[in-house]
């Protein structure tokens, strides 16, 4: 007779806590799981082991790293990532994936992308779904920033999905944002959206190799004269602009070089301080909004108006504007969550 195996009791708060500051990488995925979780017991929890880890935060350096499809991003971490290793850090990836609309899940499979930086000891690679959210990253990827930070990863990079959402919400939670770039795309300052250009402390022009090396060379020169227009207004800002090869491991270490030194300037003028506490101001109001959006539709009476809603607003019964207008009234009105 084949007897059941128990199930292993739920590690509590203190013990998750533990195993992540610790290094255990286990431990590390099941809180970012927990993080993740929509479910509001595992919310209740995730609040809790965050404020246990914060403390153990804020070490590291915390880069984002944006660009047009096809630029080789994942190329580029992956070799980056493994150099880095090499001169001693611990490096985390958090690559987060267009979700698909279909299963809800990731479509571009990041491990798969960064082969040799996934084999690494010292190296974790959290592919992530976007679940709709915008501006290209999760709507939990600050939490799992700090996870990582308190698990003792020293270097945090951010892959964004590229250009095409709002990445002022990467720029808004990292120190150094990077914009890779790549050549013989056409007028390059039409080749990616001047926006993002103003979001950027550095511009890497990638695939600098073999015939591309002079085309690449041509594109950074016109990146540089398009941006010391740019910058003409904002004294302040004067992002790099560098050539690199992820390919053949060509100028990743002056990419590095380059973080460094922008890293540093920032927290020699007070700017990376000022930086981070308004990304914490960001992040609070963040919380707040899903928090009240969740405690609004947490009632059985408020659950079913809002489906009304969109069932009104999918059919052209209402408008988005009007439901949206009636949906504010009856949260003013304190329509609370049922007991």
């Amino acid at each position: 007779m084949v007897t059941a195996q128990k199930k292993k009791p739920a590690l509590t708060v203190d013990e998750l806590a533990e195993k992540v500051t610790s290094g255990d990488r286990v431990g590390l995925a099941r809180a970012i799981t927990l993080i993740e979780s929509v479910k509001p017991e595992d919310q209740l929890r995730a609040q809790e082991l965050l404020e246990k880890l914060l403390p153990k935060t804020g070490r590291a350096f915390r880069i984002g790293i944006s660009g047009v499809p096809g630029a080789g991003k994942s190329t580029l971490i992956d070799q980056f990532g493994v150099n880095l290793i090499e001169a001693g850090h611990k490096v985390a990836v958090l690559a987060v994936d267009p979700t698909s609309t279909r299963s809800g899940g990731s479509i571009l499979g990041d491990k798969t992308r960064m082969g040799r930086l996934a084999s690494e000891e010292n190296a974790y690679i959290r592919p992530s779904p976007t679940g709709g959210s915008l501006g290209g990253v999760t709507k939990t990827t600050r939490e799992t920033m700090a996870v990582a930070e308190a698990a003792g990863f020293d270097v945090v990079i951010v892959e964004t999905v590229g250009v095409g959402q709002s990445e002022t919400t990467v720029s808004n939670m990292v120190d150094v944002f990077t914009v890779v770039a790549i050549p013989g795309a056409g007028d390059e300052l039409q080749g990616i959206k001047r926006g993002l250009l103003e979001l950027a402390d550095i511009i890497a022009v990638n695939k600098a190799d073999g015939s591309n090396v002079e085309h690449a060379e041509k594109a950074a020169s016109e990146y540089r004269a398009g941006l010391h227009i740019l910058a003409a207004g904002n004294p302040g800002w004067s992002p790099s602009v560098l050539t690199l090869s992820a390919q053949e491991n060509k100028g990743l270490d002056q990419l590095w070089e380059k973080i460094q030194e922008r890293h540093a300037k920032l927290k020699e003028s007070g700017e990376l301080a000022r930086r981070r506490g308004e990304q914490a101001v960001t992040w609070m109001r963040e919380l707040f909004e899903q928090r009240l959006l969740a405690a609004f539709k947490g009632g059985r009476k408020a659950a079913r108006q809002w489906s009304e809603m969109e069932d009104k607003v999918r059919s052209g019964e209402l408008s988005a504007v009007s439901a949206a207008a009636e949906l504010s009234r009856l949260a003013a009105a304190g329509d609370q969550p049922d007991a």
